[in-house]
């Protein structure tokens, strides 16, 4: 339920249920809701949003949140009225998130709606551990379609053209030379011995017919006799 706390003339928005400030690092830094700046004083800094069950735990618990607040600047939103803080996140990002705001959040259904957005980074707690995720598939996807069509993304075409001129004065200038595009023949490829049939063994003679034919028709050689040595024994 929507509600406020009011004390010394600093008003304090909470405006869900789903946060709870027993996560908040108060141990450490404890600065009363007094020294916070004065609304009237400082637009910029009253725009205050918390999440709380109890308003009771807010005036304790949100203290040393608000001081690492103070640290950082504060986007003014547009919103007159208390709405809930996705929805004031969402209109701060808008469609291309032209201020480069890196969301730091816990919400599911907050991160899948910004990873339809291209160029949001989410950071978010992994036990206890902050964890940056990848960039999501708009972002990939707008990346690839803006290097393709914009040559100068990172350089301007006038510093290009200085970068030019300056080449041409040190008489280091690129010469745009013709690439030959080299077309290798292709070769037949033996086939793959793996996927090749084997050859079917055509039925004909018999082994023991073959080889008889053979050593019927075979032309025996004749076999050269060694001359023999008389050997004399002298006694």
């Amino acid at each position: 339920m929507d509600s406020k706390y009011r004390r010394n003339g600093r008003l304090i928005d909470i405006v869900d249920e789903e946060w709870k400030a027993e996560q908040l690092p108060d141990e450490d830094i404890q600065v009363p809701l007094e020294e916070l700046p004065d609304p009237e004083a400082d637009s910029a800094d009253s725009h205050l949003t918390l999440k709380e069950q109890k308003t009771e735990k807010v005036a304790k618990k949100a203290q040393g949140a608000l001081t690492i607040l103070k640290q950082f600047g504060i986007h003014e939103c547009d919103h007159k009225e208390a709405v809930p803080g996705s929805q004031c996140i969402k209109s701060m990002v808008g469609k291309k998130n032209e201020k480069h705001y890196i969301l730091a959040t816990q919400d599911r259904d907050l991160q899948e709606k910004m990873r339809l957005k291209a160029g949001v980074p989410l950071l978010y707690l992994h036990n206890k551990s902050p964890t940056l995720e990848k960039p999501s598939k708009a972002s990939y996807s707008k990346a690839g379609t803006v290097l393709e069509t914009n040559q100068f993304m990172f350089i301007s075409k006038t510093q290009d053209e200085s970068l030019k001129n300056i080449k041409k004065a040190l008489g280091v200038e690129e010469k745009e030379e013709e690439q030959k595009v080299i077309t290798k023949k292709k070769k037949p490829k033996n086939p793959n011995p793996l996927s090749c049939k084997k050859k079917k063994k055509k039925p004909g003679v018999p082994k023991n017919i073959k080889q008889n034919v053979v050593m019927e028709g075979k032309v025996r050689k004749r076999k050269k006799s060694k001359p023999k040595i008389n050997k004399e024994v002298t006694v």
